[in-house]
């Protein structure tokens, strides 16, 4: 079993505080993903510092094989002790799924980690043990494509405190808030995430009382998505480089007015232009039969960079998705980079563009380059394996 992770992490700052006490990390070896989210002591910088460091010294140790153990008793030896509470104090929650299907969880002081299983809430048996005088939750289960694993800081359950829920949101309603909003298997971990958060925050009015940090993973099967974009440098490349980007498994995306009219000419396919502007400021798609999407070049190349952007930035809030949902080259584009990609494979053709010179536009080959360059940095940061040819 070779599964994949799509992950997402969403915070709140605590009201009038510029840093979050919340620290998520993601630390990817050979034989498995880690997800590290730890809650430090208070609030602001303090918080933070502490949580950063159980993060990094966590996920440095598993990195480098080391037991849960060693990680705990490095963990409260390490930590700084707060002069006023005379502690070192920073929560933890540890998430490890390795690539053939096991899963390992730790839980210290967290909020219990929400499995979803077919839409449904799943209870995993746990054991508790103490290391290091902490008490510890451990569970061992096995993995299915298409699980959701929530994880939470208590920012999340105490939303409401005092107001809609007086003692707080609580675990058991997050649980039944995220089966009432789950509509089926497609979602991803972002919009999961997004719609918890969202909740979140208008419990507690826009002003939390705590920081706040939701997690979503959901384990995926492989996806794979390639792009070509520009025309080869040789034309006499071009239909090796048009067979060898259909070989690939994937789904099949081209790029370019250029791009395309090579594809159709290769294919021996035609091209059915659409007259139909979703944005004005997108020209409109095409289609060819064989291929999955057909775009215009620059223009939608640089909106889908945006909203690449845009997701890696942590702006992915309920206005994000609704544009992201949008019938115009570039949302369709960045959509399927974002939520229905693993492994992105991007065909690059480095001639000038001849369209461009015949009409004389004032085009840099460059332009096109370096938004081919975000492609690779933003997918990137998003997790994505990525590998790119230029012909």
């Amino acid at each position: 079993m070779n599964v994949s992770l799509d992950v997402c992490s969403k915070s709140l700052n605590k009201r009038e505080e510029e840093l979050c006490g919340d620290t998520v990390e993601i630390v990817k070896t050979a034989d498995a993903d880690i997800i590290i989210l730890s809650d430090g002591m208070g609030s602001g910088v303090k918080a933070n510092i502490l949580s950063t460091l159980t993060t990094r010294i966590l996920g440095t140790m598993l990195k480098n094989g080391e037991t849960i153990e060693d990680c705990v008793e490095t963990i409260a030896m390490t930590l700084p002790i707060c002069k006023v509470r005379q502690v070192a104090y920073s929560t933890f929650a540890i998430l490890q799924i390795f690539r053939d299907g096991r899963a390992y969880l730790v839980e210290y002081d967290t909020p219990a980690c929400i499995v979803i299983r077919d839409g449904q809430k799943l209870d995993i048996e746990h054991t508790e043990r103490e290391l290091s005088g902490k008490i510890i939750r451990e569970y061992r289960f096995n993995i299915q494509e298409d699980d959701y694993f929530v994880m939470m800081s208590d920012g999340v359950t105490h939303a409401g405190v005092g107001g809609l829920y007086g003692f707080g949101w609580g675990r058991t309603r997050v649980g039944e808030f995220i089966q009432q909003r789950f509509n089926d298997t497609k979602m991803t971990a972002a919009r999961l995430a997004s719609y918890v958060i969202n909740e979140c925050s208008q419990l507690y009015h826009q002003r939390p009382g705590d920081d706040t940090t939701v997690v979503v993973a959901k384990v995926t099967a492989r996806m794979d998505l390639n792009i070509f974009t520009g025309p080869p440098t040789k034309r006499e490349d071009d239909e090796s480089v048009i067979r060898e980007f259909m070989r690939s498994q994937g789904l099949h995306v081209v790029s370019g007015g250029t791009s395309a009219t090579i594809a159709a000419r290769v294919l021996n396919k035609h091209i059915k232009a659409s007259l139909i502007y979703e944005d004005p400021d997108i020209p409109p798609t095409a289609e060819i039969d064989g291929l999955d999407l057909v775009t215009e070049g620059v223009l939608t190349l640089n909106r889908a960079v945006s909203m690449m952007h845009e997701y890696n930035e942590g702006r992915q809030d309920q206005s994000f998705f609704k544009r992201l949902d949008e019938k115009n080259g570039g949302s369709q584009l960045a959509k399927l980079i974002i939520e229905r990609c693993t492994h992105l494979h991007l065909f690059v053709g480095e001639a000038m563009n001849p369209a461009h010179q015949a009409a004389g536009l004032p085009f840099d080959l460059s332009v096109r380059m370096r938004l081919v360059d975000k492609i690779i940095e933003e997918g990137r940061k998003m997790g994505k394996t990525v590998s790119v040819k230029y012909y």
